[in-house]
Formats: structure tokens, sequence, C-alpha cells
């Protein structure tokens, strides 16, 4: 069976992004030339590393269908990650909701305009 082993983020502004994504969850970044960056999401439990790498096009634009495949990243509280990606430079792309029995999904934008999704386990949820 094939898996997904790495992710990639576009990037307009590197630098802006990688700071986001750096003090939402702590990843870490090691540049490898000017338009690629590898990001280390952690060495615990389940999940994949991935990178960073320079837009080459236009950013998306609001009201655009998702084109792309969505990652989701565990947090501990879905609602403080929320107003952690609003409060660096990301927004809401669809607010917080229940996916019974499996825990609360929310979905932002970065500060580039990707979206990505939080989930916070929660068996109760519902």
């Amino acid at each position: 069976m094939s898996r997904p082993v790495h992710f990639e983020i576009h990037a307009t502004d590197m630098d802006r992004a990688q700071l986001f994504y750096e003090t939402m969850f702590g990843w870490t970044f090691q540049s490898l030339g000017d338009d690629y960056r590898l990001i280390t999401t952690g060495s615990e439990g389940p999940g994949i590393n991935g990178g960073m790498v320079r837009r080459r096009g236009d950013p998306p634009k609001g009201g655009e269908p998702v084109n792309a495949w969505m990652c989701t990243v565990d947090v501990e509280d879905v609602d403080a990650a929320v107003a952690g990606a609003e409060a660096n430079g990301g927004s809401v792309a669809l607010p917080k909701m229940a996916i019974p029995g499996v825990g609360w999904l929310a979905y932002v934008k970065d500060c580039e305009g990707n979206i990505l999704g939080m989930m916070q386990n929660d068996r109760s949820a519902g």
C-alpha cells in the first residue's frame, strides 16, 4: 500500500511562511538554496516531514475551489490554533466543526493563502 511520505507548502514570501509555521507548530526548517527548504515537523508519533518551495505563478484567489491535497495538523486545542493562525497573518477558511467520534476540525489559510486543516482529537465531539 502506498502512503504519503512528504508534503510541500508553496510560498511567495518564504521567510514570512517559515515564521508562520515555526510560530504555529514549532516546525524547523533547513534551507536547500534560495527556492526550497526542508521542514521537520517532529520526531515523535505518526506524521510526515515536508518542504517549502518558492511559489511559481499567481497565489490562490479567494472564492476559488481548492485544487490540491489537503494536509491536516494534529493540535491540542483547535480554538487556540485558529486564534494563533489569525494572529500570525492567517484567516479562517472553514470554522470549527465536529467530526462525530473523532474530534474538532477547522480549516485556515496560512499567511500565503494555502489552506490547511487543524484537528483536535476528541471522541466525544458531535
